[in-house]
């Protein structure tokens, strides 16, 4: 069986340090549970390893960790997703909660 393939967005309103600590712990998270990892972050500096059309022509789901409205949210609808704040993927523990959410849900 193929593995599951999670993409995400963080961003935080700064757009500096949360972004990039949610990302690495989301990125993290997601592949603890067996699964491939894609998170783009939209931080200070622009938007960084941004998801292509073919990643979510693949995505089994997706993760919006953000605190701030995300750029071309709109091109998540079509995948299940779940959105919550950066402060709640910002460790491993609490981020696996999340990506067990987002697994229970999509089987």
């Amino acid at each position: 069986m193929a593995k599951k393939f999670i993409v995400g967005v963080t961003a935080c309103q700064i757009g500096i340090a949360h972004t990039f600590m949610a990302a690495e712990s989301l990125t993290k998270a997601i592949e603890a549970r067996g699964c491939e990892a894609k998170i783009e972050t939209q931080g200070a500096t622009g938007a960084e390893n941004v998801i292509t059309d073919e990643d979510l022509a693949r995505a089994d789901a997706a993760i919006i960790a953000a605190d701030v409205k995300i750029k071309q949210g709109e091109r998540f609808e079509p995948i299940p997703t779940l959105s919550c704040k950066t402060n709640e993927v910002m460790t491993l523990e609490t981020a696996l909660s999340v990506v067990d959410e987002v697994l229970e849900a999509i089987g």
